[in-house]
């Protein structure tokens, strides 16, 4: 445990992860000019591991993504939700854990404010299949012996991408880890649920 969290009452330390972790997916579901909405539909279950300046927080995570609307749910390992993120055209929503909600018209603006750096995860609706995204093209790109991506940069960011070997998920994504300096972010896909097959 860092020196900042040990500062924090339970209570407080609970509403700081759920903030900094919602933050975090918001930005990965609002418009940005790097990466318009992939109208392709999945569905999935993991984690997050968000490692910034002001220590480190972790949680469970659904992803459902569709062309107009996503909707992320922030889990305790028991299942709890403590954050619903439901993003859609009109504007991203969050509604805590004790019904408080609240409403976002730039996502990375409140991201920038809350956590003094910008989170450059527009984009991981694509990353998270494999691809780099539309838009700054990607540079220093390796591929493996299937011609899949396994990193590159893009946007400042190193992306590094590992998949499934075998079973129903084999080939899709199995992490996505993001570095940029001493920020990193690691997203986990557990199970995969798009029934399109991604």
């Amino acid at each position: 445990m860092n020196a900042y969290a040990c500062v924090l009452s339970p209570a407080a330390a609970v509403r700081h992860v759920v903030t900094v972790l919602t933050l975090v997916l918001l930005a990965a579901c609002a418009s940005a000019p790097l990466a318009p909405r992939d109208d392709r539909p999945f569905d999935l279950l993991g984690r997050v591991l968000v490692t910034y300046s002001g220590g480190a927080v972790t949680s469970n995570v659904r992803w459902e993504h569709a062309a107009e609307r996503d909707e992320i749910w922030l889990m305790t390992p028991t299942g709890q939700t403590l954050a619903h993120v439901v993003d859609t055209p009109a504007g991203a929503t969050l509604t805590r854990a004790d019904q408080q909600q609240f409403r976002a018209g730039s996502v990375e603006a409140l991201t920038r404010r809350a956590l003094g750096w910008t989170l450059p995860l527009a984009p991981l609706q694509y990353w998270v299949r494999g691809m780099a995204a539309p838009g700054v093209p990607p540079e220093m790109l390796e591929r493996d012996a299937r011609n899949r991506l396994v990193s590159f940069n893009q946007n400042g960011w190193r992306v590094s991408l590992a998949y499934y070997g075998e079973g129903e998920a084999a080939g899709k994504v199995r992490r996505v880890d993001l570095k940029d300096g001493a920020n990193e972010i690691r997203f986990i896909v557990d199970t995969w649920r798009d029934a399109a097959g991604g």
